[in-house]
């Protein structure tokens, strides 16, 4: 589950409480935090959840309105909290409501956006003091970008550690100007899902600081994904899940359907999610006569997802752009193929074993691994759900990246304790110096 320089040892952790902060939450699509979340509490970490925004969107999950209730909103309706928040640290902190409010401008040159970060320090100021209201010793942010930029001007303001957990694609490419490299530098450790995203931090972060990037993969509890007794060849559905955006490529599928129907056997192609591209997606039905062969079924609840797959065929997901689709992982977890791209940290858990990886944006290489796919045996289809379900559980198990993660937090709050303690040593030191002169 973890790889590079980083070690966690066999620390035995006590109780401690953390916050999880995020941009948007809940959000559909990020099932995956919740879950990770849940994992931490059930080894007896005490999980506060904070996220900047509401997501206004019908959630259709029940675990997701369920966190929704349990989430501390800092932006959301909440601006005269920030302001009072605000004017109390500047009248009892002002040395550190000076070093916070530096620090935002300093990032908001860098990255031309000297309002936002504005709105990042009142944020942070509000934030601190829930952290210190709540006990919190550690931060931990989804996502290199805003979040993680609250985060560390709240660090700046003495608040505690914080560490991050970097998924991409969008925060690589705009990591010089969102100030990846003093975010990384800030904080107490980070967390690269894949190798290649581990990579992307060292590209933008600085090689300096590889000793305190750990590889902890995106896990499922498999107890959770249990594989159908239907065999996957029984089924002539091929189905889609994700947010429909042009980073997933969605938008090419109806001209593959189209160029298939003439050869193959009658199968349809089901669409899961939502989002920007859904119009140009119906556009492309459209144009290619497809509308008998695709069904646009919109956001489907978790267990939704996990009978639409396991009734599948194969997952088809041909992205541009990724970080690693947890829904990869949802699919091979209940043993069906999946047919997807090269993309970032894909070739880390998909080959021909267990679907087919083609060149994103290659539509003949799409259409001859969705006809591969339609045109398996069951025993070939068999074999690939097998060796996609043990590639699962072997690299990506929640339990053990929970156990990472615990293990993680403790070391840095271990570490600040030391600290702390040194810095007092230090004064008292001083104290007694100047008393003996």
């Amino acid at each position: 589950m973890t790889t590079g320089p980083m070690k966690t040892g066999s620390m035995t952790t006590g109780s401690m409480t953390v916050a999880y902060l995020v941009n948007t939450a809940p959000v559909t699509s990020s099932t995956f935090i919740r879950r990770e979340m849940a994992a931490l509490e059930a080894q007896g970490v005490t999980v506060r959840r904070f996220a900047l925004r509401r997501w206004h969107q019908p959630l259709v999950d029940p675990g997701d309105v369920a966190d929704q209730a349990r989430t501390h909103y800092i932006l959301s309706g909440n601006l005269r909290g920030l302001a009072l928040a605000a004017l109390r640290q500047a009248v009892i902190g002002p040395a550190a409501f000076a070093r916070g409010a530096w620090l935002a401008a300093r990032l908001g040159r860098s990255a031309g956006g000297a309002v936002r970060h504005a709105a990042y320090f009142l944020e942070a100021v509000y934030f601190l003091r829930a952290l210190r209201r709540e006990g919190i010793a550690h931060t931990h942010v989804h996502f290199s970008s805003n979040a993680a930029a609250v985060a560390l001007i709240a660090r700046t303001m003495g608040g505690p550690s914080y560490s991050f957990t970097a998924h991409g694609p969008d925060e690589f490419l705009t990591a010089a100007e969102d100030g990846l490299a003093l975010k990384l530098s800030g904080a107490a450790f980070a967390v690269a899902i894949s190798d290649f995203c581990r990579g992307q931090l060292l590209r933008f972060g600085g090689a300096q600081h590889r000793d305190r990037i750990a590889v902890a993969r995106c896990g499922l509890d498999l107890e959770d994904f249990v594989p159908s007794e239907r065999p996957a060849g029984e089924s002539r559905t091929l189905i889609c899940v994700g947010r429909l955006c042009p980073q997933k490529g969605q938008v090419y599928l109806p001209a593959a359907v189209a160029a298939l129907r003439a050869t193959e056997a009658p199968f349809r192609l089901v669409l899961i999610g939502d989002g920007e591209s859904r119009p140009a997606i119906e556009a492309e039905i459209a144009r290619h006569g497809v509308g008998d062969l695709i069904e646009l079924r919109g956001w489907r609840s978790s267990a939704e997802v996990r009978t639409a797959i396991a009734e599948s065929r194969a997952l088809v997901l041909p992205s541009f752009a990724e970080g690693l689709p947890i829904v990869l992982l949802e699919a091979l977890a209940l043993e069906r193929p999946v047919v997807t791209t090269t993309v970032a940290g894909i070739p880390e858990l998909v080959d021909d074993r267990c679907g087919r990886i083609v060149p994103p944006g290659d539509a003949a290489a799409l259409t001859g691994a969705l006809r591969d796919i339609l045109r398996a045996d069951d025993a070939t289809l068999a074999a690939m759900g097998r060796v996609g379900r043990a590639r699962v559980a072997r690299h990506h198990d929640l339990t053990t990246l929970a156990t990472t993660l615990r293990g993680l937090f403790a070391a840095a709050i271990a570490r600040e304790g030391k600290a702390e303690v040194r810095m007092k040593r230090a004064v008292m030191g001083r104290e007694a110096a100047e008393m003996e002169s």
